[in-house]
């Protein structure tokens, strides 16, 4: 069986390579090469840095070491067709590529497509369910691989594996258990194809839910919110867009925080951080009570821990923050 793999960040190319070792360990045991990752679809190569060199994505970093081809077009068009076409595949393997596959992209794989969403599907369609289920305080999520539909996040289900979700939970840790566990899961799921025993079962649209893409804006604290709905979003942001609020003008991100019960005076404004002790840090008043601020990184600066923070900024305590920048507000 040949497989096409799409994807394009960290967590997609850490289960591209371990799911090319389980096919690698399967085919060596067998004797036999019964499956191949004959190609490698990710997004095009994105400029960084101050020479705006064009950098790979995770995935096709990943595939060039894996001796994988990789295919970067900026567009599925009919251009990148041929080009797939050409390899005569007979499955779609994807886990968070960032582009739609029409159906004449499909028409190309005789056994469809398969993709791993990290939700219980159908909760959570869509291309943030990680952050989702975080910023409403559920108590757990799951992963799910399911066909590749026209509809988005509709497909069949065909494994499902719930996962709990603690209360410190971030996006970032909750996506390295999907990693962590996706490859696996995909090697069951295409055994299964191969041998026309899958299971499908159909997804009850009648109880989908949504979640949209994540903006920058939408890491920017609003202090006057609850304790825990501030606490959801800095972890449900980490580590993208992250959380972040301003100070004299200047960006200042959120990186680790928790609630607290301390005591603070209804006189404080919210987004003041008010005070500061070696057992719970900075000390930020919220809308109803306080979070206590670990790790925080000031804009041009690095990532510090509190007390380092206040080592270099010693005149901080009593600084009250805000969803504005001064100078842009000025």
């Amino acid at each position: 069986m040949k497989i096409v793999y799409a994807g394009s960040p960290d967590i997609s190319a850490r289960v591209l390579t371990d799911l090319n070792s389980l096919i690698n360990s399967g085919n060596e045991s067998h004797g036999s090469e019964e499956f191949e990752i004959c190609a490698v679809l990710t997004n095009p190569p994105s400029a960084k840095g101050r020479h705006h060199d064009l950098i790979p994505t995770p995935v096709g970093e990943a595939a060039e070491i894996l001796g994988i081809p990789v295919f970067a077009p900026e567009h599925l068009d009919a251009e990148a067709r041929k080009f797939i076409e050409i390899l005569k595949p007979d499955i779609l393997v994807c886990f968070a590529y960032g582009k739609i596959f029409g159906p004449k992209f499909m028409a190309m794989f005789p056994k469809g497509g398969i993709n791993l969403h990290p939700s219980l599907l159908p909760k959570y369609r869509g291309c943030a369910p990680a952050q989702a289920a975080i910023l409403n305080m559920d108590t757990e999520s799951g992963i799910s691989i399911q066909r590749i539909a026209q509809e988005m996040d509709c497909g069949d289900i065909l494994f499902q594996e719930k996962v709990p979700l603690d209360k410190d939970e971030t996006a970032e840790t909750f996506l390295n258990k999907a990693a962590s566990r996706g490859a696996s899961m995909l090697m069951s799921v295409l055994r299964k194809i191969a041998f026309g025993k899958e299971t499908a079962v159909p997804q009850d649209s009648s109880k989908a839910t949504y979640c949209t893409m994540l903006k920058k804006e939408d890491g920017n604290l609003c202090w006057k919110e609850n304790t825990d709905v501030l606490y959801a979003k800095i972890r449900a942001f980490s580590p993208w867009p992250g959380a972040f609020t301003y100070t004299d003008g200047k960006m200042l991100k959120i990186l680790e925080a928790s609630p607290v019960s301390v005591e603070a005076d209804d006189s404080i404004v919210p987004g003041t951080f008010f005070a500061a002790d070696k057992k719970n840090g900075l000390l930020v008043k919220t809308g109803d009570g306080v979070l206590s601020v670990k790790t925080l990184q000031l804009q041009s600066k690095k990532a510090m821990n509190w007390s380092d923070f206040l080592n270099g900024n010693r005149n901080f305590i009593g600084t009250c923050c805000s969803e504005v920048c001064q100078t842009e507000q000025a």
